[in-house]
């Protein structure tokens, strides 16, 4: 079996009457399949792209990977009728007057390109507003392909496509979610829908997997960022923003796009805990506070570990003097005092690890994290060895 459906919505949702849009959507939480962890291969800010389509009528394919939900404005319509914010095509037809339906096999299609390889653990077919112009079913086909494979490359008979979630009914104004099982590293997917229809939102979770070739070549690196296979596995507090817009690409555009925890009123502190790509030496540390001014957070120290030790350590009340630094913790980067709105850059001492801990004191937040260092032969091997393996 590939693929678990998570949710069974199927069926038209009511027309709008007027009000909150979403009061009515149907959703699901992915917390207790214990996918809401992963990243979202398909994200922009990774580079994903929809690089393809055979039709995009009433609204354009590059609407399904947009940030956010999507929103419904009921008095907005256009030369070809309601605008939507998703993908949406034309109405198929019949062959003729004596067969004015769509045959069973008739579909729209959309490439995808995803932000990095990875195995995927999950996808999401949202049909948000689309309440009586979703489609009656979806499929979902992966490949692993060049990164930068043109649509004319992708639809060659040649390439080897996999089913990874078969013809399934979904639902109208819906998150319907689904659990691959497919533990296979891709590069792209093709979501059709049948026979046509809108669909508003694509998310598709999993772990990145890295080229291992690109990673040697490169030498240093960044061992935490998200698209070398860094991963956030806690923090103590998602409450504004989450803890894994640390390792996005990029600097941080706007407040929210950083990590921020609500303000303590205790003695304790706030920490994340991350595990790198691979075993690594960091030799450089950047810790970054854009847009965090009057929120940043005052202190931060980082702690190491090599292997899988005993876990975070740090709790509410966090680790390290005063918290205890937890079994197989060394300090790396001393605390030091933060600046808001600024990129703090320090040179550490190298020594082998495969995961660490930023703590903050006491609260606040910071933008990103960058730790730049190079992998060791014994986590080179280990990633070039497991991406043999799923390749």
């Amino acid at each position: 079996m590939t693929f678990t459906a998570l949710t069974s919505f199927t069926g038209d949702a009511l027309p709008y009457a007027g009000g909150n849009p979403f009061a009515d959507y149907r959703s699901t939480d992915l917390g207790p399949a214990g996918l809401a962890r992963f990243a979202d291969l398909a994200d922009r800010r990774l580079g994903a792209g929809v690089i393809a389509a055979n039709d995009e009528f009433f609204a354009e394919r590059e609407n399904l990977l947009v940030r956010g939900p999507a929103v419904f404005d009921p008095e907005r319509f256009g030369h070809k009728g309601k605008i939507m914010d998703g993908w949406e095509t034309r109405r198929r037809r019949g062959a003729s007057d004596q067969v004015p339906h769509p045959d069973p096999a008739d579909h729209d299609w959309a490439l995808i390109r995803l932000g990095t390889p990875g195995v995927i653990h999950a996808i999401i077919v949202d049909t948000a507003h689309f309440r009586g112009n979703y489609p009656q079913a979806v499929s979902v086909e992966a490949a692993a392909a060049s990164p930068w494979a043109s649509p004319e490359e992708l639809l060659d008979p040649a390439v080897r496509w996999t089913e990874v979630i078969p013809r399934t009914a979904v639902g109208g104004h819906a998150e319907n979610a689904f659990a691959v099982h497919v533990e296979r590293r891709f590069t792209h997917l093709r979501l059709r829908q049948y026979p046509d229809g809108g669909v508003a939102r694509l998310r598709v979770l999993g772990e990145v997997v890295p080229d291992p070739a690109w990673l040697a070549g490169l030498r240093t690196f960044d061992l935490v960022a998200l698209e070398n296979g860094g991963t956030v596995e806690d923090a103590s507090d998602r409450f504004y923003s989450p803890p894994e817009h640390t390792i996005l690409p990029g600097r941080s555009q706007k407040m929210d796009d950083g990590w921020e925890t609500r303000r303590r009123r205790d003695r304790g502190h706030d920490w994340i805990s991350y595990r790198l790509v691979e075993q690594g030496e960091i030799r450089a540390v950047e810790i970054d506070t854009g847009y965090l001014k009057g929120n940043a957070a005052g202190w931060a120290e980082l702690w190491v570990r090599d292997g899988e030790g005993s876990g975070p350590g740090g709790g509410s009340e966090g680790a390290g003097p005063g918290g205890g630094e937890g079994v197989g913790w060394v300090r790396l980067l001393d605390r030091v005092r933060l600046q808001p709105d600024t990129v703090h850059r320090f040179l550490v001492e190298p020594r082998p690890a495969t995961h660490v801990r930023v703590d903050i004191f006491p609260d606040g937040g910071i933008a990103r994290l960058r730790l730049h260092g190079t992998l060791t032969e014994q986590g080179a091997d280990r990633l070039a060895r497991r991406t043999e393996a799923i390749a």
